[in-house]
């Protein structure tokens, strides 16, 4: 099995592909045995491609303490050195993005280039929906809660419209096939606490790689204000807006092939 000692913890991580490096780094909640998942989309085609289960989460450590943003960002960077890299290009979504900011900031030597995705700076800059507010609910409710929030075009006109679509997208939402797991819950709890505690806005302008900001029109989760504010206070960010809300990545066909294009310098010729 894939495991590294980094720290405390070992990471568990999969590697998959050829061409320049890339670190994928996963939002809330994210599991490497659930398939499919982006080991299954199209960047091991064009990239040497890195993902990881982040502390906490899935097959990875899950110490019962509070985790830190910067220890996100040390696991990544830790986990980098021992598959021998110095350096990489990197991906991250959503609560990834915030850990790729620590990352980028932190270790500005490792970072070859950077995607954000549907994420946010925190602080002054505004932070993601607050996610950590809702773990008294329990799934369905939380699914239902967020539909109309990851994806603002979901209101309760549109779920009255579409029922079958609505609850099959609730069971999507809900599904957690690990929920039983010993230190399953503790493990999303503490990553949820972290990220309440996320800020990097007064520190964006260390940020020196080529950036570039996804977002989807509709997020209610990662604001597209939010998006602007981040772009403007990032050198040389650009910013890309795509249909869809939090899952733009997954709705609008676009988006991964333009992600892939700047990754590969194709829009920075």
């Amino acid at each position: 099995m894939p495991f590294a000692t980094i720290g405390d913890i070992e990471i568990y991580h999969e590697r998959l592909g050829a061409g320049p490096r890339l670190l994928f780094i996963s939002g809330t909640g994210g599991d490497l045995r659930v398939r499919p998942n982006v080991l299954d989309g199209p960047f091991p085609k064009h990239f040497d491609m890195l993902a990881y289960d982040q502390r906490g989460l899935g097959q990875t450590g899950k110490p019962d303490r509070p985790y830190s943003m910067a220890e996100y960002a040390e696991d990544a960077v830790g986990l980098m050195a021992a598959i021998g890299w110095g350096s990489a290009l990197v991906v991250g979504v959503s609560f990834g993005g915030m850990v790729a900011q620590e990352l980028a900031i932190r270790h500005p030597h490792v970072v070859e280039g950077l995607v954000l995705a549907c994420t946010s700076p925190g602080g002054a800059g505004g932070a993601s929906y607050p996610l950590h507010t809702l773990q008294h609910m329990d799934r369905d409710t939380r699914a239902r809660h967020m539909i109309p929030i990851s994806d603002t075009r979901r209101d309760a006109a549109w779920a009255k419209a579409n029922p079958k679509q609505y609850e099959e997208f609730v069971a999507f939402a809900a599904a957690d096939p690990y929920a039983d797991e010993s230190g399953h819950e503790m493990g999303q709890r503490r990553q949820l606490e972290a990220r309440a505690k996320h800020d990097t806005w007064d520190r964006l302008g260390d940020i020196r790689c080529p950036t570039l900001i996804c977002a989807g029109k509709y997020d209610g989760i990662a604001l597209p204000e939010t998006q602007e504010k981040m772009a403007a206070r990032i050198r040389g960010a650009e910013l890309r807006f795509f249909e869809g809300g939090h899952l733009f990545m997954l709705q609008d066909r676009a988006a991964l092939p333009a992600m892939t294009a700047f990754l590969k310098g194709d829009d920075r010729d």
